[in-house]
């Protein structure tokens, strides 16, 4: 009899083209069977932090509670250059301006908040932070529930339709901060499943993602379904921006790019991360 692994990823493009071959079972993980659950990125680090998850796609901001029980792999996240969230206002201002404002914020243990955290610290202003959902974020804006929003997935390439003036884009901010690319997303794996499981899992989503490179058709509807009302021109884009080289493989520039954000992270929640890998060893 299968063990059963339960993963978790998001139903945003970039996911559901990576993983789309291994939801339907074209690519398999012998001995294992796959219990999957699509959800919202703030869904999925709430998963991953209590637990509940054995494979999870996690924010790297999430990643730094969960380092004593998961390990990350090294294939299957979102990270790269020009990728970043956008802060994104009704009216034109300066950063300065959104002191004691509120600002939409797409979770508290999302990478977009943790590079927003780090740019309100940088230029010393206060904010009252607003959760919501990703997809919430620009219609608050526009209906001026909120002064100022993070946007992240396919807003970047539709605010202007909505009348958002872009403030700044956090991961080119990011990039000129620290000259590595933005880990905004990865895969997390509980180490008590060892290291071999977690190799050929690595390897299992290596080949999902091969295989809609081969035939992005194939994986078409699965992507579709859980795009919701997405254009088809934004949905060929979000994969292009967010399904980089570094979704096959984090490199050694992707695993900096992890570790410095990682102790951002830890420094900015006043949590220590615990002395084991962050990454997979293959």
């Amino acid at each position: 009899m299968s063990k059963i692994l339960k993963m978790g990823f998001s139903p945003c493009p970039n996911d559901t083209f990576i993983f789309h071959a291994l939801a339907s079972g074209a690519v398999s993980i012998d001995p294992f069977s796959l219990d999957i659950t699509l959800a919202d990125v703030e869904e999925l680090n709430s998963h991953a932090r209590a637990g509940r998850m054995d494979i999870c796609k996690v924010s790297v901001h999430a990643a730094a509670h969960i380092m004593k029980d998961y390990v990350l792999l090294r294939a299957g996240g979102a990270m790269g250059r020009g990728v970043g969230p956008l802060l994104l206002t009704g009216e034109h201002c300066t950063i300065g301006d959104l002191n004691g404002k509120k600002i939409a914020i797409p979770g508290r243990n999302t990478t977009a908040n943790l590079l927003f955290s780090l740019m309100c610290r940088e230029a010393n202003i206060r904010v009252e932070l607003v959760e919501m959902v990703f997809d919430q974020i620009m219609p608050a804006i526009a209906d001026k529930k909120v002064d100022a929003g993070v946007v992240i997935h396919e807003g970047r390439f539709t605010y202007q339709a909505s009348g958002l003036h872009k403030l700044a884009d956090l991961g080119q901010w990011w990039e000129d901060y620290s000259g590595l690319p933005i880990p905004l997303g990865s895969i997390a794996i509980k180490r008590e499943l060892g290291p071999e499981t977690a190799a050929q899992v690595n390897a299992a989503i290596r080949k999902s993602l091969t295989l809609s490179y081969v035939d992005d058709e194939a994986a078409w509807p699965y992507i579709k379904q859980h795009a919701q009302e997405m254009d088809d021109s934004v949905i060929r884009e979000h994969i292009k921006t967010f399904v980089t080289d570094y979704s096959m493989d984090v490199g050694t520039e992707g695993e900096q790019a992890v570790s410095r954000l990682l102790q951002a992270a830890a420094r900015l929640d006043g949590i220590e991360l615990p002395d084991l890998p962050i990454f997979i060893d293959i």
